[in-house]
């Protein structure tokens, strides 16, 4: 029986194995890959489904809470704008003034897991909480700062703390779940799959696609975000549950 830490090893191992030996065989040094007969010996991974909440007067109630949050300052303001981007926390956390253009109403992250800069559409919304934390970190490197000032941006489990303090454990929601939350939504209420689906950062490592993939959708992106933080803002107020349709 195969524990959970050797099955990620191994895929590991096998990926890099089947890395060197794809780049033997465009270099006309072999022609073949030994790593592909062993790939189906390999039992698959189970991924893991981050905890979400996708009924929108649960999303309601939780925007409340997050409203509601007793935290520090830069810590209620990454809380309040992540539901409003539903990039991946660890982008979140890390997200950069550098990278910031409040003018072109635009954020910049470089995405390490897909490895391309991408583009993501700021809300009025999303403007101004950003706005609001200017004043205090704005001189510094990093959007949202450890409270330790070692220059390093927040903690990795700080959005988690903050959830599980308003009582949302990682069964119920987590920081990640707020990617699946507005997936879920944008999909019921008509957006592109596709234009979902870019915002989401979820593109191939290929860095030619990449660089055409970054602002495709921009347009349809823009008007979908816009459009997301004003759902947001009527669940928030408890409003009579009424899916947006997408603009033309």
């Amino acid at each position: 029986m195969i524990d959970k830490s050797q099955l990620e090893t191994a895929h590991r191992l096998h990926g890099e194995i089947s890395s060197v030996f794809a780049y033997a065989i465009v270099h006309n040094l072999t022609d073949y890959d030994p790593a592909q007969a062993v790939t189906k010996q390999i039992p698959a991974q189970k991924k893991k489904h981050r905890a979400a909440l996708i009924d929108p007067k649960q999303v309601g109630q939780l925007l409340r809470d997050i409203s509601n949050y007793q935290g520090t300052f830069v810590v209620q303001c990454a809380f309040r704008l992540s539901p409003l981007l539903f990039q991946r926390p660890g982008e979140i956390r890390q997200m950069l003034w550098a990278d910031v253009d409040l003018v072109a109403r635009e954020w910049h992250p470089y995405v390490s897991k897909t490895d391309f800069h991408h583009i993501v559409p700021l809300s009025t919304q999303a403007i101004a909480i950003l706005e609001l934390i200017q004043p205090l970190t704005g001189g510094v490197q990093y959007v949202f700062p450890s409270s330790r000032g070692d220059g390093r941006p927040m903690s990795d489990n700080t959005i988690r703390t903050a959830l599980k303090s308003l009582g949302y454990e990682s069964d119920v929601m987590t920081a990640h779940g707020f990617r699946t939350t507005a997936s879920t939504l944008l999909n019921e209420q008509g957006w592109s799959p596709d234009a979902i689906e870019r915002q989401l950062a979820h593109s191939p490592r290929d860095q030619t696609r990449a660089a055409y993939n970054r602002a495709q959708y921009l347009d349809e992106r823009r008007r979908m975000m816009q459009s997301w933080a004003d759902y947001l803002d009527q669940l928030k107020a408890g409003a009579q549950i009424i899916p947006f349709q997408r603009q033309a």
